[in-house]
């Protein structure tokens, strides 16, 4: 039987790693959407303020998100 130290390693290693996995997933979720879109995001939210770029972007990160809480949960 695993002892309290054990879990508590085990359980820290599992959380590390399945948030750097979350953070590379919602950074390459950004990446495609910045190759497929057919304009400059960044130009459109940094430059031109445009609310609904933003908004895009948002809700790209938060279904990744939503995906990788799942996958995590079990």
């Amino acid at each position: 039987m695993p002892s309290l130290a054990e879990n508590l390693i085990y359980s820290l290693i599992q959380t590390i790693s399945m948030g750097l996995a979350a953070i590379a997933l919602s950074f390459f979720a950004v990446y495609m959407m910045e190759r497929l879109a057919p304009f400059s995001i960044r130009k459109e939210i940094e430059e031109d303020h445009n609310v609904s770029a933003a908004i895009l972007c948002g809700s790209v990160i938060l279904g990744v998100a939503l995906v990788v809480a799942s996958v995590a949960h079990g």
